[in-house]
């Protein structure tokens, strides 16, 4: 991900403040894969979950509607954020916290997380620096037994999003960076149709931490 002439945050905060959520590539009405492995893991309401790149995702709009009251709302971009708190509200069940994953601040001082979930953030991440600090952030964050969710453009996906070059994924290689400490549940394919029409293969995994 890193390019020395890129300013990422100005990136996601000029996608964020020059298009509507519902015109961004990556916007889905609602998070049906990602709920469905939530229920798979049958984490208490009162759970902790740090949605990672969470931008101003629906996600979030399901997770307040299902009850959960423990949860995060990570993002680079603060005007992505902003944009998410002006449609939920800023109540005491949400954690707005803006930080990046790759240099943290903030998410490195998180404990106790019972779930962490990834829609397309980890594929942005080339160098294997970057990857192992994305990884090892995770590892640092997680509780034990804690449950983890990723999805990303699977090997048959598109090359780039937003503009930027991506690294695209499948099962051996995310089970590679967990490690064996981490139990792969469920996993499966699915083709995301983005507002423009376009078709984007994913791969949606969840794994759980043994210990």
């Amino acid at each position: 991900m890193t390019d020395p002439d890129i300013n990422y945050k100005k990136h996601w905060n000029t996608a964020y403040l020059t298009n509507s959520t519902e015109k961004l590539g990556w916007y889905e009405e609602n998070s049906e894969q990602t709920l469905a492995l939530i229920k798979e893991t049958r984490i208490s309401k009162r759970a902790t979950i740090l949605n990672v790149g969470s931008g101003s995702s629906t996600l979030i709009d399901n997770l307040l509607e299902a009850g959960f009251t423990n949860i995060i709302a990570n993002d680079l971009s603060d005007e992505s954020l902003d944009s998410l708190k002006n449609r939920v509200g800023d109540n005491n069940e949400i954690q707005f916290l803006v930080d990046d994953i790759i240099s943290p601040t903030k998410l490195n001082e998180l404990k106790n997380i019972d779930l962490w979930n990834d829609r397309a953030v980890l594929h942005f991440f080339l160098k294997d620096e970057e990857t192992s600090t994305y990884f090892n952030l995770l590892k640092k964050v997680l509780s034990p037994n804690g449950f983890v969710i990723i999805a990303v453009f699977a090997k048959n996906g598109a090359e780039k999003c937003c503009g930027l070059p991506l690294k695209r994924y499948d099962i051996d290689m995310l089970q590679k960076e967990l490690g064996k400490e981490f139990e792969l549940l469920k996993t499966f394919n699915y083709t995301f149709v983005n507002p423009f029409g376009g078709e984007r293969p994913y791969i949606y995994t969840l794994f759980q931490r043994k210990n």
